[in-house]
């Protein structure tokens, strides 16, 4: 009878200032064998909450499925120091799935990265090496149509301040270069996307720029 696994591993420490590789967008792949229907799913994460919210959002979507199954790696921790790997059978019989899955993002050393294969049975066993085969051959054409591109790590900041500071904190962001969204309420907030090697000399500018009334979180 076929058994669910799930892996887990915290793997070594990390450069949180080295450039690592990830998925440009997401993709999708479908590939049918002697019936049954393998749908790869891949997307870029920002982290272990975004994973699994993915993986739950595809799993709802084909929750008509046999199985979908999970793999990612993503960084993980305060100061993103470590690489967190996770994947799931399914269901399937044990190491048939969710390992080829996770062994295609590692070959391939995807990190902030995750792929759902979704199956519908059609009938006829694969056996483990079909299996593997498919869940591997799927997977690769899922990152494929999603594209890959080398980045830094990045954190996320939220930065507060009165409308008067607004648009001073709107040109210190604009000249950093940074990706940001500002929301305009009582206060104005600012979403900031910034590298982790960029981030206190940014907080600093901000800090500097209005005189310390900036609250960051």
């Amino acid at each position: 009878m076929a058994r669910d696994t799930h892996s887990c591993c915290d793997c070594n420490s990390m450069d949180t200032t080295k450039a690592y590789r990830t998925l440009a967008g997401r993709g999708t792949a479908v590939v049918s064998i002697q019936g049954s229907e393998f749908i790869g799913h891949a997307s870029p994460v920002t982290g272990q909450v975004a994973a699994e919210t993915f993986v739950e959002t595809i799993r709802e979507n084909h929750s008509d499925a046999t199985h979908n199954v999970p793999a990612y790696r993503v960084h993980t921790g305060t100061e993103r120091r470590l690489l967190r790997e996770y994947s799931s059978d399914d269901g399937e019989p044990s190491g048939s799935a969710g390992k080829p899955v996770l062994n295609v993002l590692q070959g391939q050393e995807l990190e902030n990265a995750a792929v759902v294969v979704t199956r519908h049975f059609g009938g006829t066993e694969l056996g483990v090496g079909g299996l593997v085969r498919a869940y591997s051959r799927v997977t690769t054409q899922a990152i494929d149509a999603a594209g890959t591109i080398d980045t830094v790590p990045h954190e996320e900041l939220l930065v507060t301040v009165d409308y008067d500071d607004s648009g001073t904190v709107r040109g210190t962001l604009e000249s950093a270069g940074v990706e940001f969204e500002a929301t305009y309420e009582e206060q104005v907030a600012f979403d900031v996307r910034v590298p982790v090697a960029d981030s206190d000399d940014l907080c600093d500018r901000l800090q500097s720029a209005t005189s310390g009334r900036a609250k960051i979180d």
